[in-house]
Formats: C-alpha cells, structure tokens, sequence
C-alpha cells in the first residue's frame, strides 16, 4: 500500500524562504497531499485561497516550533496519515528526496526493525558543511560522523527539517515538547523514540539543503573554524534547552560532567561573540549567561 504523506512548515517572517520551500516539495517525484503550514509571523504572509494543496494556521502570537509540531502530528494523525514530513522554511530537498526516503524505508522496515524517523542528508550550501544528527553519549550530545558510502546509517536525533516522521511510531510517544519553543526540540524528541524501541535513520543518498545559522569562518588558536552567529534570542534558547537537556538527560556522575560541559561551552561561546560578532555583543553575552541560568533551574516556556 502507497503510504500517505502530509509535509509541515514552520514559516516566521520569510515569505520567500517559504515559497522555495514549498515549490521544492511540490517538485518531488514522490507526491505529498498536503503541506500544512503553521505561519507564526505577526501578519500572515500566504494566503489559503491560492492552493488547495496548502492548509495554513495562522498563530500571530508566534506559538514556536514545539508547539507548531505538536499541532501539524495531531491533525496529520486525525486525518490518518501514515508520515510527517517536517520543514523548517529555509531548507530545500532535491527532487527525489522523499522518493529515497520512502524507498529506504520500505525496504528496511520489518516487524523486528521498527522505524520511528528517517531523514535525508542536510547540507548548508553556503560552506558545504553537513549537518550532523546527534547521539547522546551519557553527557552530552554531539553530532554523528556522516557516513558517505553507506545507504543508510542510525543516530538519535536527526534535525527536525527534512525528517519523515512515522506517524504509527508518534503514537506511543508524547508530542515533541512545546515548552522548549526553539532549539533542542528535535534532540529531545528523536531520542525519547529511541528509548521507546525505535530506530532513527540517516539517508545519504536523499539531500536536503539548509541553511544553518549565519555561518561565520574565523581562525582560533591557528585553526579555522565555522563559527555559527544567532540572534540574542536564539543564544538565549541554545544555551537554556541544550543545558537542560543534557543535564535532565544525564544520570549519576555524568550529571557532574554535564554541568562542567556546560560551564565550559558558555565560556567558549561568550570569547567566540567577544571575538568575532558584529553587533548586539553585550546583549548575546547576557542571553547565554541568562539561558544557562534558566536552564539549570528548569525555567522553560517561551522568553
């Protein structure tokens, strides 16, 4: 039987971004039914009468990306569709990319394999950089070597954007977690379905563009790296949710190791916006101190 496919996207104030993203999941070789759009801009910025293809909920009180998700899965699963597949506006699949998916999907699913998410490739085409899924290793998450040649590989966590979700496996879960608003929802989510028996997968041969953050190439202690520059808000949500996932994640020593990591990535990122940030530097400084404080204290909620 030809499973039945919904795609989701978040949009916020890029009607652009949105538009490309839209037209790319129009352009699969493997058709979607619907795209269901939450659109938390101030002011809607598509129109529902222009496409029957598009159903879109407009939260001008910007309800974020848990939230967002926890809507699109319900009504995906009242309506009986067998996958969500999620978006964040400024990400672009090539055309085949759900047709990999789905293909690796059925190909591999079993009573013994159970799939929960299966996600393409993401690359941010500005630097070539892939971006990494995440495993947690007792302490902390870190990003999953990409595995070029191989047709399919597991992590915890595969980004949101560009994961096809089985919604049979959502089922025996709790939603995503709207409480953390931005950041982190997909490490949390991603890794609860595997402690449920599920497994998460990425796909190399499906590719999906991204772009990631303001990618910024600095040079420290005589090595280049990519440094990732965000607003003060998103510096304030990357510090608050991460800490508290990997500390609330963490159990017994590793807890102690989580809290010193912590400490320690705070220090690195306030030198890395004292260094090379252009603007706002007090402020972002402040956002990942007051993030770090919060999420120690388990103060969630959107800020």
């Amino acid at each position: 039987m030809t499973p039945k496919i919904a795609a989701y996207i978040t949009l916020y104030k890029d009607q652009e971004a949105a538009m490309k993203c839209i037209q790319a999941i129009k352009y699969q070789s493997y058709p979607v039914d619907t795209i269901f759009i939450v659109d938390n801009s101030e002011q809607q910025l598509l129109a529902n009468d222009h496409d029957e293809l598009l159903k879109i909920h407009h939260c001008p009180d910007n309800i974020g990306i848990g939230q967002g998700l926890v809507l699109a899965l319900a009504w995906a699963e009242d309506l009986g569709y067998d996958f969500l597949w999620t978006f964040d506006q400024d990400s672009i699949p090539t055309d085949s990319c759900l047709e990999t998916l789905v293909s690796t999907h059925n190909r591999l699913l079993s009573d013994v394999y159970k799939i929960g998410i299966i996600a393409p490739t993401a690359i941010d085409p500005r630097t070539g950089m892939i971006i990494e899924g995440a495993m947690f290793i007792g302490d902390r998450f870190i990003g999953h070597k990409h595995h070029h040649y191989h047709d399919f590989y597991e992590c915890d966590s595969p980004i949101t954007s560009g994961s096809l979700i089985s919604l049979a496996a959502a089922k025996t879960i709790a939603p995503p977690r709207a409480d953390l608003f931005i950041d982190g929802i997909d490490w949390d989510y991603g890794l609860r379905l595997k402690m449920e028996g599920f497994h998460n997968l990425i796909v190399p041969g499906a590719i999906m563009h991204h772009n990631f953050g303001i990618p910024i190439q600095v040079k420290l202690k005589h090595k280049k790296i990519i440094f990732q520059q965000y607003s003060d808000l998103r510096n304030y949500y990357i510090c608050r949710n991460h800490t508290y996932l990997e500390t609330r994640y963490s159990q017994g020593w590793n807890r102690l190791k989580s809290y010193q990591l912590r400490l320690k990535y705070l220090i690195r990122t306030i030198l890395l916006i004292w260094l090379y940030d252009s603007d706002n530097k007090n402020t972002k400084i402040w956002a990942c101190i007051l993030g770090t404080l919060h999420g120690l204290q388990g103060k969630l909620g959107k800020m």
